[in-house]
């Protein structure tokens, strides 16, 4: 009777994680691109890459690659986004697995989305500048050792996140059941809200409503665990270090730090430039999101124009 009464309630707990997995889905079914401009797929390796463009295409190619996390997408870039667009033709992806773009049940990797950050600069652009964030920014150095870039502004960037790799918790986080209740945790509003206040925002009166909802959609489509499952698991992190990458490079690089950044600290950013023989700019104020929480003077630094941050 024991092991029936056992086995009853493990199957009624199941049973009430796919029901709440199901519900928490159906929730979520509106998803409409959260940057205006025109709504553009990039087909690639059976992918079908969603990106946002923007500006006069006779202007100079920008390319914004945003960060990784649980909600990543383009919409990272909203607060700069139409101001670029007034001197550059600006294209906005979404990486494979994030925001838009397909999510299949893939073994996601550094060496994928490196290769996917090359390929598209190649294909979609001629001289891009190109903005990356945090991990991507990782991908975007090592991608212009191939192709070729204007200029490289990399946003905190970084090439580690969670650790070394652990192929029990990417398979955890990727089970049907309990990964997608897991991760339905991880992807909740409390969750994002959480983050954000303690790497993501200096001021969290700039997180707005619309981009919480943003991010929890985006969370709960279909397939959205397995990219971030390789996230939380290590194996989004390059094997190469990013201070050996940027050496080897003959491009112009910009690093751009929030000055009070403690997961990414302002010390990274120091030794970074000098490996790179970068120019570093530090916004005061400022976590992991500067280019969010101060976007006239990310503009102005993507223009060249840093008149307002201190610059090293």
């Amino acid at each position: 009777m024991k092991l029936r009464s056992a086995l009853g309630a493990a199957a009624g707990t199941v049973g009430t994680v796919t029901l709440a997995n199901r519900l928490l889905r159906s929730r979520a079914d509106e998803f409409e691109p959260f940057l205006r401009g025109d709504q553009r797929t990039y087909r690639w390796r059976g992918f079908g890459v969603a990106y946002t463009e923007a500006g006069d295409p006779e202007d100079p190619d920008l390319v914004l690659l945003h960060g990784i996390n649980a909600a990543a997408s383009s919409h990272e870039f909203h607060t700069v986004f139409e101001q670029l667009a007034e001197e550059y033709h600006v294209l906005a992806p979404d990486l494979p697995g994030f925001g838009h773009t397909d999510r299949p049940p893939l073994l996601y990797s550094a060496s994928l989305l490196t290769t996917f950050v090359r390929d598209f600069l190649e294909d979609e652009t001629e001289d891009p500048t190109v903005v990356a964030s945090s991990l991507t920014a990782s991908y975007a150095a090592m991608a212009a050792r191939e192709v070729d870039v204007t200029e490289l502004l990399l946003v905190c960037p970084t090439d580690t996140s969670m650790g070394g790799r652990s192929v029990p918790r990417r398979s955890l986080v990727r089970a049907p059941v309990v990964g997608q209740a897991i991760y339905n945790l991880i992807g909740s509003k409390a969750s994002i809200q959480h983050f954000h206040a303690d790497h993501g925002y200096y001021d969290m009166d700039n997180l707005t409503d619309d981009v919480v909802d943003y991010e929890w959609t985006s969370a709960h489509q279909p397939g959205a665990r397995f990219a971030p499952a390789s996230f939380v698991s290590g194996f989004l992190d390059p094997e190469e270090a990013l201070g050996d990458v940027l050496a080897e490079l003959d491009v112009p690089i910009t690093l751009v730090w929030g000055e009070d950044a403690d997961i990414t600290p302002l010390a990274d950013g120091r030794l970074l430039a000098d490996e790179g023989d970068a120019t570093l700019v530090v916004f005061s104020d400022s976590l992991l999101l500067p280019h969010v929480e101060h976007p006239d003077e990310f503009v102005d630094v993507v223009r060249g124009e840093p008149a307002t941050v201190d610059v090293t």
